[in-house]
């Protein structure tokens, strides 16, 4: 997508009527389509994935001659996450993108991904969850009533922002209050790194951020850009501490009731559109810190060795092994390398 197409898309998208979603497609038919689908997410317009995800909705509308829309609810319109997933499991959306740790409330082995300290690169990344292990998570998604397409979507690689103190290495974290999802990893995760979490919504991120409920949170750089974070924090640590990214899942009753020629245009349309998002995700990344720096945020590294020297020494990696069981811990260090 060129830069003058994106900004294009986001000037017509800043038109539209936010409480009626986005109706994305071609210029309307005589009559109504036929099938009307329903996504709720809870990103900015500006995010890649909801640039992306409107291209797939529009591709649709095309192939489908007219005869199914998607209808886009971005930025928590119907609700926070653990709303939006119950709406999907009801049938009250039809899509929805959810996080890898916050889908592990339904699957567990979901979170495997966002393992600390696991994946280096997103060669990685795209290697387990294209492959046997992304296949077993999305065989988990289909026992709790999901339909999960089959290419992930990329959120990225999180990072440690504050307003107290940069993070360089473990001892850092000692009592900071941090956000973290509403999911028993990230809970986890920073209780063993020896940090305070609080298990907090997105949505309620950036004011308790801003009325100091929390010192931190944690998020790939292209959310503390589009979610504007940066007005509340004063440090980026580049932690890479772990891997986060979206699984498209659809209400299992609504997908097996599409006719079987739009379960195909359907699937092809958020499968490439995926594909295309992730190399988005990854060219942002590239340029955001110069753009953050600017808007105020100090940048540091931070090493990973004392982060796994914390976690092997607590037995994070031990426990969660014994919780995702063999044969997923055995996939995940196939890409990941060894980590207990």
């Amino acid at each position: 997508m060129t830069l003058t197409t994106r900004r294009r898309f986001l000037t017509n998208l800043s038109l539209a009527p936010a409480a009626a979603g986005l109706i994305m497609g071609l210029p309307r038919p005589a009559r109504a389509a036929e099938i009307s689908l329903k996504f709720g997410n809870n990103l900015p317009l500006s995010h890649p994935l909801n640039i992306r995800a409107a291209e797939a909705a529009e591709r649709i509308a095309r192939d489908s001659n007219g005869r199914v829309e998607v209808k886009i609810f971005p930025n928590n319109q119907l609700g926070g996450d653990t709303d939006m997933l119950s709406q999907v499991r009801s049938g009250g959306i039809d899509i929805f993108n959810a996080g890898t740790l916050v889908i592990a409330t339904l699957a567990p082995v979901s979170a495997i991904t966002g393992v600390g300290f696991a994946f280096n690169t997103y060669d990685q990344v795209w290697q387990a969850v294209d492959g046997p292990l992304g296949n077993l998570i999305r065989a988990g998604f289909a026992k709790v009533g999901l339909h999960t397409f089959e290419k992930m979507w990329d959120n990225g690689f999180r990072q440690i922002t504050t307003s107290t103190r940069p993070i360089a290495s473990a001892a850092d974290l000692s009592g900071l209050k941090i956000r973290v999802p509403v999911s028993p990893m990230g809970i986890a995760l920073f209780k063993a790194l020896g940090a305070t979490p609080a298990s907090l919504q997105f949505s309620e991120v950036y004011s308790a951020l801003q009325t100091k409920v929390v010192d931190a949170q944690e998020n790939p750089l292209a959310i503390v850009q589009t979610a504007k974070l940066y007005e509340v924090q004063k440090f980026c640590s580049n932690t890479n501490h772990s891997w986060d990214g979206y699984h498209f899942v659809f209400n299992g009753r609504s997908w097996r009731n599409l006719p079987d020629d739009v379960k195909a245009i359907v699937s092809r349309a958020f499968n490439e559109a995926g594909l295309q998002q992730r190399e988005d995700v990854r060219k942002l990344n590239e340029n955001l810190q110069g753009e953050l720096t600017s808007k105020g945020l100090a940048f540091n590294s931070a090493k990973s060795d004392s982060f796994q020297a914390k976690l092997r020494e607590s037995g994070f990696y031990k426990e969660w092994q014994e919780r995702f069981g063999a044969e997923a811990w055995t996939l995940l260090e196939g890409t990941a390398g060894k980590l207990a």
